[in-house]
């Protein structure tokens, strides 16, 4: 029997400006795969800088979220009946979705390159493979709003279902699943969608790092942790809709 499943929660960007026209229709969003830079040593800790991102041509019309518990029998020989079960601990989270891509009107190869793209997240980055630690890029799904945890892509298929006369595919869709790197640290909150105690924040005008730093970890000379886990040369500039990772408490320096 399959262990059972639940649903696993995003965690959601900060709340709309005050002083926003109430009823307004909202902006279309497009939904993208932000891609990470691995730490050099191969492990599962901080993520580097941004590598890049895929973006959704069309937003997916679903996703599947899962969540697993391990539990184990130990059976006996002769034995009437089952053994007690016992629980061995959380599965990874699972976050599938459907890609499609096409370039009907242009004719061109950007559904070739953008499905090369996804495969190439399922290997090793030159500066993992440099250091002889090779690991595949990390990846966050982000979706107006929603920020997904931070993974692994662990498959990528891709269907190609037209092509020109010449034989180049201008039309694909790729079902992608990405799977949590981490089990939740104690004390987190189990609904908030995160591997760790790490979190995504989405800037929005007027955050700054100091500002980020203190409310995060109380502490506003905390900005440099963040600063560094992001790869910001110059914290006077802030772009607002670009996502930050916040370090866990436990790894902040200052």
């Amino acid at each position: 029997m399959p262990p059972p499943s639940s649903p696993v929660a995003f965690s959601a960007a900060a709340p709309p400006a005050a002083g926003s026209a109430a009823g307004a229709r909202p902006k279309l969003e497009r939904a993208y795969l932000e891609l990470r830079q691995p730490p050099p040593d191969g492990g599962t800790g901080t993520p580097g800088p941004q590598l890049g991102r895929v973006d959704f041509q069309f937003n997916p019309k679903e996703l599947t979220l899962a969540k697993s518990a391990k539990w184990e029998r130990k059976t006996a020989r002769g034995a009437s009946r089952a053994g007690p079960a016992e629980y061995t601990g959380p599965e990874p989270s699972k976050l599938t979705l459907e890609m499609f891509f096409d370039a009907t009107d242009a004719q061109s190869d950007k559904v070739v390159k953008t499905v090369e793209q996804l495969f190439s997240c399922c290997v090793p980055t030159d500066q993992t493979q440099d250091k002889k630690k090779g690991t595949p890029p990390f990846v966050i799904f982000h979706w107006g709003g929603l920020t997904g945890f931070v993974g692994y892509i662990s498959q990528v298929q891709a269907k190609y279902t037209l092509f020109t006369a010449g034989g180049l595919p201008i039309r694909a869709v790729c079902q992608v699943t990405i799977e949590e790197l981490a089990s939740q640290l104690p004390g987190q909150n189990p609904t908030s969608g995160a591997l760790t105690a790490r979190r995504v924040h989405r800037l929005v005008d007027g955050d700054t790092l100091p500002m980020l730093a203190f409310r995060e970890y109380g502490d506003p000379a905390a900005w440099r942790d963040i600063a560094e886990a992001n790869g910001i040369d110059d914290p006077m500039r802030l772009t607002p809709g670009r996502s930050l990772l916040l370090p866990g408490a436990d790894e902040i320096t200052t």
